[in-house]
């Protein structure tokens, strides 16, 4: 029985070319890219070049650019780094309820440390209102964290209204861009994004690495001690051979993104007509025309999440009830419970489907219908 991957939101295979990549800096380039000898310079050559494409994927400058282990340090780095650096200028902070936990869990801890924490709430169509940001925001506002697209339902928030509204306001604004970064267009200067969080592992690139952009005009405190590495914002000896992984996959999803961006609409598209095609009644969670091309999260009435997941992997399904930090939780989706309501039954009968490389149009057929075979029995 063919295994079919449908959680490429929650990480993604990586391609040859990155392996390929990363197998000569494993095997050549082993200096120390803070030492001063030719093994040294040679790693920290390779480390400035895939400093180069992080910055040109996004139009910011080189400088900018904070290599990090992963989504997670960046956005402590963004949420804890400015709070601290910005402290005379306030002690007043906005995310949303549905962020990822590494914002949620970083900003309840800046709370315990005496800062003011806002968090907006978000509505069925799974976006935040910008009346409410406006509203919200204060004279002691210093930072305003929103990520760009939901990593469960796949939604896109008004990101450049955001940018436009903040433009006059001393707060700086950071988005968590892990799951719209390579499939969508980013221009932080012209969007106003001071700060953005992305990772290499979302991109078919490899686990460990990925990045904070930080406009070099933000106080920014090291959240570690240590070397002088990163412009002093993050030191400890660099990720060489990982960063070369990032640099491959980036410039391939740079160079595909339109066409990826198609491909992955199309079996989405295709996935859910085939369940409709079966007679499985099921709804889509947040408005799917806001969604990225990738990611869809339906609620299966009569059904739980438990039983899906137990079953769809049985049956050869790799899917997921949201983000893959929690996935082996059985707590209702907090992002879900944000939209409808705790009680809703859709916090705990719901599926993220998510699709990228490891998908062809035939197993994409293939995985909506043991779906569908599931579904109905379960419902029966």
């Amino acid at each position: 029985m063919e295994q079919i991957y449908l959680d490429h939101a929650a990480t993604t295979p990586m391609g040859k070319a990155v392996i390929d990549a990363m197998y000569p800096v494993y095997t050549e380039i082993f200096g120390n890219p803070s030492s001063v000898h030719s093994f040294g310079r040679k790693a920290r050559q390779q480390l400035d070049g895939a400093r180069r494409v992080m910055a040109k994927s996004i139009h910011a400058n080189e400088k900018e650019i904070i290599f990090t282990s992963g989504g997670t340090e960046a956005d402590n780095l963004a949420l804890i780094g400015t709070a601290y650096g910005n402290r005379e200028k306030g002690n007043h902070i906005i995310t949303t309820v549905q962020e990822h936990h590494a914002t949620l869990h970083t900003a309840e801890m800046l709370e315990k440390q005496g800062f003011d924490v806002t968090y907006l709430p978000v509505y069925e169509d799974g976006k935040i209102k910008i009346a409410d940001l406006k509203e919200a925001l204060t004279d002691a506002t210093i930072l305003v964290s929103i990520m760009y697209v939901n990593n469960e339902t796949g939604v896109i928030q008004p990101i450049e209204e955001i940018g436009q509204l903040l433009a006059d306001h001393q707060a700086y604004f950071h988005t968590d861009a892990v799951q719209a970064f390579g499939l969508l267009s980013i221009d932080v200067k012209e969007m106003g994004i001071d700060m953005l969080t992305a990772s290499a592992h979302k991109v078919n690139g490899p686990k460990g690495i990925g990045f904070l952009y930080a406009d070099e005009t933000i106080p920014l405190q090291a959240l570690q001690f240590g070397g002088e590495q990163e412009r002093k914002r993050r030191p400890g000896t660099e990720n060489v051979v990982g960063a070369a992984g990032f640099q491959k996959a980036v410039e391939l999803v740079m160079e595909d993104k339109q066409q990826r961006s198609v491909r992955y609409q199309e079996y989405k598209e295709l996935f859910m007509q085939a369940l409709q095609e079966n007679d499985v009644v099921f709804y889509v969670n947040g408005d799917l025309d806001s969604t990225i091309p990738s990611i869809v999260n339906l609620s299966f009435p009569g059904t739980n999440v438990e039983t899906l997941l137990t079953n769809f992997d049985l049956d050869g399904i790799a899917a997921s009830s949201g983000s893959a930090c929690t996935a082996g939780s059985v707590e209702p989706s907090h992002v879900l419970a944000a939209m409808f309501g705790t009680n809703n039954a859709c916090t705990t009968n719901s599926i993220r489907f998510s699709f990228g490389a490891y998908n062809t149009t035939e197993n994409t057929k293939e995985a909506a219908k043991r779906v569908a075979k599931i579904v109905k029995r379960l419902t029966a």
